[in-house]
């Protein structure tokens, strides 16, 4: 459960009213078991296939007004309050949908949701949705990022990783292998594999790039960088 206590906002009370109510309804508790399982348990679900929530949330943001900054703030940390996963995902897809209202002011309440029952599913796409976002429109956050690849939590590291996985041209090349070098040695599957990852989306605007670095640096990354890496390029 989130440790910030979510600021007040009516347009947030409005939808933690709809939300359980809407989604609840449509619970499956067959698909909820394996959901959960699927995603090792990391927390309960409620069932809801990615169409049908998708659907349930037009139903809930029927006739509500365009949130400020304060507004998705409140509806992320209470949504990440309530136990079962697709209020989680309901937050993710209402701040991706309004991300461009989002300031770098919003950093810290994004950390607090990578490292609030973190798992892959959460994680990623708030690396590259929202954190990349948010450092591709204020560059001084790149320092933020640099000390958080240096942290001891694996989801930090692994967001600081990821989130320049949709900038392309505007890639901060040094950064990302900077990034990549300096946690080539993890034991854990998910740093190593978001390297190759990282690199692999890279590869698409610069191959010869990430070539030329793999070659460098083939005897430092773990071979599952190298294999993810290389999947598209060769």
């Amino acid at each position: 459960m989130p440790v910030t206590a979510p600021p007040s906002s009516v347009l947030a009370d409005t939808l933690l009213a709809r939300l359980p109510e809407v989604y609840g309804a449509s619970a499956d508790p067959v698909r909820a078991a394996h959901m959960r399982a699927y995603m090792k348990d990391v927390a309960p679900f409620l069932g809801l296939a990615s169409p049908v929530r998708r659907g349930l949330t037009k139903a809930v943001l029927d006739g509500t007004p365009r949130p400020g900054e304060s507004d998705l703030t409140a509806v992320a940390l209470r949504c990440w309050a309530l136990p079962e996963r697709e209020y989680a995902y309901f937050a993710i897809d209402y701040l991706r949908r309004h991300a461009r209202g989002l300031t770098s002011g919003f950093l810290p309440v994004a950390r607090e949701l990578i490292t609030t029952v973190p798992w892959w599913d959460t994680v990623d796409l708030l690396a590259a949705h929202i954190v990349g976002g948010l450092v591709a429109a204020d560059p001084k956050l790149r320092a933020d990022m640099d000390a958080w690849i240096e942290d001891e939590d694996l989801w930090v590291a692994r967001t600081a990783l990821l989130h320049q996985l949709r900038h392309k041209d505007a890639t901060d090349t040094d950064r990302l292998f900077a990034y990549c070098l300096r946690q080539s040695g993890h034991p854990d599957f998910f740093i190593r594999k978001a390297i190759g990852w990282a690199l692999r989306e890279y590869a698409k605007t610069d191959p010869d790039a990430v070539r030329s670095f793999l070659a460098a640096h083939r005897g430092t990354l773990a071979p599952l960088s190298v294999r993810e890496a290389l999947k598209n390029v060769g």
